[in-house]
């Protein structure tokens, strides 16, 4: 059976129960505290723990999920991937037990001619928490399972809880045999290498308390309402009802591994090793697929680093497999084609997927080019130094830094006759981990101070919002809250966050930025200095006391600058129409991938690859102020997410929607874009539009910038005042402007060349007169010559080799040679042959000279430079490398 058709019946199944069919949410969670959705039940985490009302009785789902903490384990075993599906089924409230368990069973169990998945009940096992009679009684006297086929475990492994005080509940699971060969028997109590879970249903029904580890923990009582939440892992159950071993094996996998392995020129399953690499291969290539399809962009940070070096562990494996082309793209095209049988959106949205995949293949092997060179210096360094091990810091600066994987640093190492220390690299990788492990408990921190708002949403309800359709409110004061504590006022000169029960003013998100304004009440007045929704429902003001008391319960009318709210329609209207225009001029792959947009300004990246030319950027400005022009229309209207998408609306990738969204439309199809920003009435108003900016952000990710209304009018105005002056200066008429400004650049180019030549002939010029004359050094000669302004290191080079041939080859010869070029002392150091058979070194003498000027510098033996910032110094540092020479020499 395949993967898409086990996903299907899943779907089917419980859509027949009365579950509305959730679609999976975004593999970017939401969720502050984490980088992923890592669990099927993570989207319905608001509506199981009561934080929100549930729309639903009954859900069911298959959700995208990535987890990397086992990143390391991938490929080796056959239950660790990065990316998989969870199967699941939720109640809120509704059914429970005796419900979820016969159901659970009938699925299993159901033959596949009958639309289950055909399990043998002989094959199958149950566990349930020691405790739960309840479960038992319905799996042994409703169900009929044997009882000598149901277990009681602990705590443990059968009893869920978050971590800490909130829900929690016992646990059962159902198991299947995978036979004698693969451990013992006894069922999963005595080994579940051979006893594979494969649903876990969690009957939320306690509440417990403080305490830590599996178990303690006091239970506190019973909830309210009780709750479903069950999993059944999609890969598991698919490398079962295939037949296969593991579940990189599986259709929706295994063709990638197929097509590595023709790449490569290897058969899978003929060497263990190159076994695991196909298999990194083939659950990187996919995991970095969703993700890129999720709008995850490979970055230094965050989500992005996570795909960064899935991505690079894959071109990592295809190179140990002997594979150095680029081949990220084609492997990620056959993912697609097993993945899109679930998730068509990857089809559509391909091309986009294969440029993003393509372009971090390259810049990987740009970065192995930079990498090897500061691998090679490590290496250098470390054999100079007599040590045969490169340092555990540049080993972590390589991973850090570049992405090398450790393994690449370890075996390039080692083909140049060095180790590297990889116990202090495990240290340095443990304390980042701790570091961010640290970050992640601050950001938890931060989301428990959001505690006080749920309060006040639980006793007052959700905001009555409506920036939409006024700028001017009267509402009442329910909370005040300095820091994480609510209080009681706040006097004149307080910075505090404020809730009302009625607002106009438009909380930052999507893009763009809080509106500003003012609170004012009988006796006082407070200027309104962000807003923001800390939690879903609720809006909240960061507020300055200017004079009076704000207290809790008191009438405030709230108002939005209205200037504020104009400009900031514009520049939001107006990201709309630069995409548009983007996407007239590049085409559909030129999609948005986040935004900014504040008064007068605005910001939008968009996936492509390479910088705009002159032509098109003046071509997207063409098209974006012909459409301010047009007056077209500007609409929103209220429909479903499915509505929305069948309508060819765009939605910014890595957002989160609801069921209802928001479509903004300008000139109907030409411009429409799920949206919940304020806009204008018509295109018209945006007013001037003046791209100021374009750059990168990233491997294929682009960014332009612009202006709009009096901003961009002011900006225009600007151009021209610039323009009056520099023809007053050059005396020219307008129309000769860019001429005449060419041609004094090009007169000033000339005179530096000149200038340049002048400097490196009087450089070169003393080469006769030093070597005529060198200093006696124990038997080496020695010459020590400040040069004065030169154009760059390269003069000092040639004149050091050039009185160092001049030298001759008879007697040990050391040259040094020092000047300073835009402000920085140089040094460069040259040896014969000689001079390095006596223990004259350049490397180390053009250390000596730079430490005197405060830098650093390397190179080999026979000649190196080296610099640093104090040019005053130059005389000294030329002295130094002279009693060096003598040290070396007499030693």
């Amino acid at each position: 059976m395949e993967t898409a058709e086990i996903r299907r019946r899943w779907l089917s199944f419980f859509e027949g129960k009365d579950h509305t069919v959730v679609p999976s949410a975004s593999l970017v969670s939401p969720d502050p505290t984490l980088l992923f959705t890592v669990a099927g039940m993570v989207p319905f985490i608001p509506y199981l723990t009561g934080r929100e009302p549930a729309p639903f009785d009954r859900a069911t789902s298959v959700q995208k999920c990535v987890r990397t903490l086992d990143i390391e384990e991938v490929g080796k075993t056959t239950r660790h991937g990065t990316f998989f599906q969870m199967n699941g089924n939720f109640s809120f409230g509704d059914y429970f037990k005796e419900k979820a368990i016969p159901w659970a069973w009938e699925l299993v169990t159901t033959p596949q001619d009958q639309g289950g998945y055909g399990f043998r009940e002989e094959d199958l096992w149950v566990t349930v928490y020691e405790d739960d009679d309840e479960a038992h009684r319905i799996w042994t006297k409703d169900v009929g399972v044997s009882p000598d086929r149901v277990q009681r475990l602990g705590m443990d492994s059968n009893y869920w809880s978050t971590g800490g005080p909130g829900p929690c509940g016992p646990c059962s699971e159902i198991f299947v045999d995978a036979g004698a060969r693969f451990g013992r028997d006894g069922g999963p109590a005595a080994d579940e290498d051979r006893y594979i879970e494969i649903w876990n249903l969690v009957f939320m029904e306690f509440e417990r308390g403080e305490g830590g580890g599996k178990n303690g923990f006091p239970i506190l009582g019973e909830l309210p309402r009780k709750n479903i939440d069950t999993g059944m892992g999609l890969e598991r159950v698919a490398y079962l009802l295939q037949g296969k071993d593991n579940m990189y094996e599986i259709d929706e996998v295994f063709p990638v591994i197929e097509a590595a392995s023709a790449m490569a020129g290897v058969r899978y399953g003929a060497d263990p090793a190159s076994d695991v690499r196909l298999r990194v291969v083939a659950d990187h290539v996919r995991s970095g697929l969703m993700l890129v399809g999720d709008g995850v962009r490979p970055g230094n940070e965050g989500r992005g680093y996570v795909l960064r070096r899935l991505l690079r562990r894959a071109v990592r494996a295809m190179r140990l497999l002997g594979v150095d082309a680029p081949s990220l793209a084609d492997l990620t095209a056959v993912s697609k084609e097993r993945m899109a049988r679930s998730y068509p959106e990857l089809e559509a949205d391909f091309g986009r997927i294969s440029e993003v995949v393509a372009a971090e293949d390259e810049a990987f092997r740009r970065t192995l080019v930079a990498g090897t060179t500061i691998l090679d210096t490590a290496v250098r360094e470390t054999k100079q130094g007599g040590a045969t091990q490169v340092p555990a810091t540049r080993a972590f600066q390589l991973h850090d830094t570049y992405g090398f994987p450790i393994d690449l640093t370890l075996e390039m190492a080692a083909e140049q006759g060095v180790s590297v220390d990889e116990q202090g690299f495990r240290e340095l990788m443990t304390e980042q981990r701790e570091r961010a492990r640290a970050d992640a408990r601050s950001k938890r921190s931060g989301a428990a101070a959001t505690g006080a708002y749920r309060e006040v949403l639980e006793a007052n309800g959700p905001t009555d919002w409506q920036a939409y359709t006024t700028l001017t409110t009267t509402g009442q004061v329910l909370a005040v809250v300095d820091g994480v504590e609510p209080v009681v006022a706040a006097g004149e000169g307080r910075v505090v966050e404020v809730v009302l029960d009625r607002t106009p003013f438009y909380a930052e998100s999507g893009g763009q930025s809080a509106d500003a304004g003012t609170l004012v009440w009988d006796g006082g007045s407070a200027e309104v200095l962000d807003v923001q929704r800390p939690i879903k429902g609720l809006v909240v003001h960061q507020v300055r006391v200017l004079d009076g008391e704000l207290v809790q319960g008191a009438q405030v009318q709230a108002s939005v600058d209205p200037q504020w709210r104009v400009d900031a329609c514009q520049a939001h209207s107006g990201t709309h129409v630069v995409h548009a225009a983007l996407r007239q001029v590049l085409g559909p792959s030129a999609q948005q991938s986040g935004s900014y947009n504040r008064p007068g300004y605005l910001r939008l990246d968009f996936a492509w690859k390479g910088g705009l030319s002159a032509q098109q950027r003046r071509d997207v400005e063409d098209v974006s102020n012909l459409a301010v022009r047009d007056d077209l229309p500007v609409t929103a209207q209220w429909m479903t997410l499915p509505q929305a998408r069948e309508w060819g609306a765009l939605a910014l990738f890595g957002e989160t929607y609801g069921e209802e969204v928001r479509v903004v439309e300008i000139g109907g199809p030409w411009s429409r874009e799920l949206c919940g920003g304020t806009h204008v009435q018509r295109s018209s108003q945006v007013g001037p539009l003046v791209l100021t900016g374009e750059s990168s952000v990233g491997a294929g990710n682009r960014r332009v910038e612009a202006v709009v209304g009096v901003e961009g009018f002011r900006y225009l105005a600007r151009e021209r005042d610039l323009v009056a002056q520099v023809t007053e200066v050059l005396g020219a008429g307008e129309g000769d402007v860019v001429t005449r400004v060419r041609d004094v650049v090009g007169r000033l180019r000339d005179a530096d060349r000149e200038l340049a030549r002048q400097r490196t002939e009087r450089v070169l010029a003393a080469a006769g007169q030093l070597a005529a004359a060198p200093t006696d050094v124990f038997g080496v000669a020695y010459v020590g010559h400040d040069a004065g302004e030169v154009a760059s290191a390269d003069d000092l080079r040639t004149l050091a080799l050039d009185v160092r041939g001049r030298l001759g080859r008879d007697r040990p010869a050391v040259v040094a040679v020092g000047g300073v070029a835009k402000g920085r002392p140089l040094v460069v150091v040259a040896t014969n042959d000689r001079a390095r058979e006596w223990g004259v070194r350049a490397g180390a003498m053009v250390k000596t000279a730079a430490g005197v000027l405060g830098g650093g510098g390397g190179g080999k033996d026979d000649v190196a430079q080296g610099g640093g910032t104090d040019a005053a110094r130059l005389g000294e540092a030329l002295t130094a490398v002279e009693h060096q020479v003598g040290a070396a020499v007499t030693s």
